[in-house]
Protein backbone atom coordinates (compact mmCIF):
# COMPACT_ATOMS: atom_id res chain seq x y z
CA UNK A 1 0.00 0.00 0.00
CA UNK A 2 1.30 3.14 -0.81
CA UNK A 3 0.23 6.55 1.71
CA UNK A 4 1.12 10.21 0.48
CA UNK A 5 -0.15 12.83 3.06
CA UNK A 6 0.50 16.42 2.53
CA UNK A 7 -1.07 18.70 5.42
CA UNK A 8 -0.93 22.19 6.27
CA UNK A 9 -2.09 23.47 9.91
CA UNK A 10 -4.37 26.45 9.24
CA UNK A 11 -5.17 29.55 11.39
CA UNK A 12 -8.73 29.78 10.53
CA UNK A 13 -12.15 28.77 11.44
CA UNK A 14 -13.85 24.92 10.12
CA UNK A 15 -16.37 26.68 7.92
CA UNK A 16 -13.50 28.98 6.35
CA UNK A 17 -11.26 25.80 5.81
CA UNK A 18 -14.46 23.89 4.44
CA UNK A 19 -15.21 26.26 1.65
CA UNK A 20 -12.16 25.13 -0.01
CA UNK A 21 -13.43 21.96 -0.35
CA UNK A 22 -16.73 22.37 -1.16
CA UNK A 23 -15.74 24.91 -4.21
CA UNK A 24 -13.34 22.59 -5.93
CA UNK A 25 -13.52 22.41 -9.72
CA UNK A 26 -16.18 25.83 -9.43
CA UNK A 27 -15.24 28.62 -11.86
CA UNK A 28 -14.06 30.60 -8.49
CA UNK A 29 -12.17 27.58 -6.98
CA UNK A 30 -9.20 29.78 -4.33
CA UNK A 31 -8.06 26.06 -3.61
CA UNK A 32 -6.44 23.88 -6.54
CA UNK A 33 -3.54 26.24 -8.39
CA UNK A 34 -5.11 25.78 -11.87
CA UNK A 35 -2.41 28.39 -12.43
CA UNK A 36 0.08 26.57 -12.39
CA UNK A 37 -1.21 22.46 -12.90
CA UNK A 38 -3.88 21.22 -14.99
CA UNK A 39 -7.29 22.31 -13.71
CA UNK A 40 -9.30 20.12 -11.89
CA UNK A 41 -12.83 19.18 -13.45
CA UNK A 42 -16.13 17.26 -13.57
CA UNK A 43 -19.23 16.61 -15.28
CA UNK A 44 -21.28 18.16 -12.91
CA UNK A 45 -21.07 19.81 -9.70
CA UNK A 46 -19.37 18.02 -6.91
CA UNK A 47 -20.82 15.59 -5.23
CA UNK A 48 -20.87 11.64 -5.12
CA UNK A 49 -20.57 10.24 -8.22
CA UNK A 50 -19.48 12.95 -10.50
CA UNK A 51 -16.81 11.96 -12.34
CA UNK A 52 -13.60 13.81 -13.58
CA UNK A 53 -10.44 14.34 -12.86
CA UNK A 54 -6.91 16.90 -13.61
CA UNK A 55 -4.49 16.31 -16.90
CA UNK A 56 -3.85 12.03 -17.15
CA UNK A 57 -5.38 11.87 -13.51
CA UNK A 58 -8.70 10.53 -13.70
CA UNK A 59 -11.59 9.58 -10.45
CA UNK A 60 -15.58 9.86 -9.21
CA UNK A 61 -16.46 11.34 -6.47
CA UNK A 62 -16.57 8.26 -3.88
CA UNK A 63 -17.76 10.25 -0.48
CA UNK A 64 -18.66 13.61 0.22
CA UNK A 65 -19.22 15.89 3.25
CA UNK A 66 -19.91 19.42 2.86
CA UNK A 67 -17.12 21.40 4.61
CA UNK A 68 -15.10 18.73 5.55
CA UNK A 69 -14.15 15.98 3.04
CA UNK A 70 -14.20 14.84 -0.11
CA UNK A 71 -12.73 10.98 -1.08
CA UNK A 72 -11.86 10.38 -5.08
CA UNK A 73 -11.36 6.76 -6.47
CA UNK A 74 -9.24 6.63 -8.75
CA UNK A 75 -9.97 5.20 -12.39
CA UNK A 76 -6.70 6.45 -14.14
CA UNK A 77 -3.88 6.17 -14.73
CA UNK A 78 -4.02 2.33 -15.35
CA UNK A 79 -2.25 0.84 -12.38
CA UNK A 80 -3.46 3.13 -9.56
CA UNK A 81 -5.91 1.23 -7.24
CA UNK A 82 -7.34 3.32 -4.48
CA UNK A 83 -8.27 6.81 -3.49
CA UNK A 84 -7.45 10.38 -2.92
CA UNK A 85 -9.21 12.50 -0.52
CA UNK A 86 -9.16 16.21 1.06
CA UNK A 87 -9.76 16.53 4.80
CA UNK A 88 -10.60 19.29 7.19
CA UNK A 89 -10.35 18.91 10.81
CA UNK A 90 -10.98 20.96 13.45
CA UNK A 91 -8.01 20.99 16.19
CA UNK A 92 -9.26 23.27 18.25
CA UNK A 93 -11.04 26.66 17.78
CA UNK A 94 -10.08 29.01 14.60
CA UNK A 95 -7.35 25.93 13.95
CA UNK A 96 -7.89 23.39 11.26
CA UNK A 97 -5.53 21.02 9.90
CA UNK A 98 -6.13 20.67 5.92
CA UNK A 99 -4.97 17.04 4.87
CA UNK A 100 -4.91 15.54 1.34
CA UNK A 101 -4.21 11.92 1.17
CA UNK A 102 -3.74 9.24 -1.03
CA UNK A 103 -4.02 5.39 -0.04
CA UNK A 104 -3.15 3.24 -3.60
CA UNK A 105 -2.20 -0.06 -4.51
CA UNK A 106 -0.03 0.00 -7.48
CA UNK A 107 0.03 -2.69 -9.78
CA UNK A 108 2.12 -3.45 -12.84
CA UNK A 109 3.94 -0.26 -14.93
CA UNK A 110 2.57 1.81 -11.87
CA UNK A 111 4.54 0.59 -9.22
CA UNK A 112 7.77 2.35 -11.26
CA UNK A 113 5.36 5.66 -12.69
CA UNK A 114 4.50 6.44 -9.84
CA UNK A 115 7.68 7.17 -8.17
CA UNK A 116 9.71 8.44 -11.10
CA UNK A 117 7.19 11.10 -12.54
CA UNK A 118 3.48 11.10 -10.78
CA UNK A 119 4.70 11.12 -7.11
CA UNK A 120 7.18 14.32 -7.89
CA UNK A 121 4.76 16.18 -9.61
CA UNK A 122 2.13 15.62 -7.27
CA UNK A 123 3.97 16.37 -4.64
CA UNK A 124 4.80 20.05 -6.34
CA UNK A 125 1.23 20.15 -6.99
CA UNK A 126 0.01 19.45 -3.58
CA UNK A 127 2.20 21.80 -2.06
CA UNK A 128 0.66 24.65 -4.48
CA UNK A 129 -2.78 23.90 -3.19
CA UNK A 130 -1.71 24.48 0.63
CA UNK A 131 0.27 26.97 -0.52
CA UNK A 132 -3.17 28.88 -1.64
CA UNK A 133 -5.44 27.73 1.03
CA UNK A 134 -2.95 29.76 3.52
CA UNK A 135 -3.34 32.60 1.22
CA UNK A 136 -7.29 32.15 1.24
CA UNK A 137 -8.03 32.08 4.75
CA UNK A 138 -5.62 35.01 5.67
CA UNK A 139 -6.51 37.15 3.13
CA UNK A 140 -2.53 37.04 1.82
CA UNK A 141 -1.30 36.87 -1.61
CA UNK A 142 -0.34 33.27 -2.90
CA UNK A 143 2.99 32.16 -2.30
CA UNK A 144 4.26 30.89 -5.44
CA UNK A 145 7.25 28.43 -4.20
CA UNK A 146 10.01 27.29 -6.43
CA UNK A 147 9.67 23.57 -7.70
CA UNK A 148 12.34 21.20 -7.07
CA UNK A 149 14.36 21.06 -10.31
CA UNK A 150 13.22 17.20 -11.12
CA UNK A 151 9.97 18.87 -11.53
CA UNK A 152 11.14 21.70 -13.42
CA UNK A 153 12.67 18.98 -16.10
CA UNK A 154 9.75 17.27 -16.05
CA UNK A 155 7.28 20.06 -16.79
CA UNK A 156 9.34 21.54 -19.40
CA UNK A 157 9.67 18.35 -20.99
CA UNK A 158 5.44 17.68 -20.47
CA UNK A 159 4.86 20.99 -22.10
CA UNK A 160 7.33 20.75 -24.84
CA UNK A 161 5.52 17.11 -26.01
CA UNK A 162 2.41 18.77 -25.60
CA UNK A 163 3.23 21.43 -28.23
CA UNK A 164 4.74 19.19 -30.28
CA UNK A 165 1.80 16.37 -30.31
CA UNK A 166 -0.58 19.93 -30.70
CA UNK A 167 1.27 20.41 -34.45
CA UNK A 168 1.09 17.60 -34.97
CA UNK A 169 -2.62 16.74 -34.24
CA UNK A 170 -3.37 20.08 -37.13
CA UNK A 171 -2.10 18.27 -39.87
Amino acid sequence: MTVNTHERILKAPLAKVGELIDRLASPDDPFWPHDRWPAMKFNGPLGVGVVGGHGPIRYFVEDYSPGRSVCFRFTAPQGFFGTHAFEADELSPGTVRLRHIIEMDLIGPARFSWPAVFEPLHDALLEDALDRAEAFVSNQPVHQREWPLKVKLMRGALDKGRKVFSVLKKK
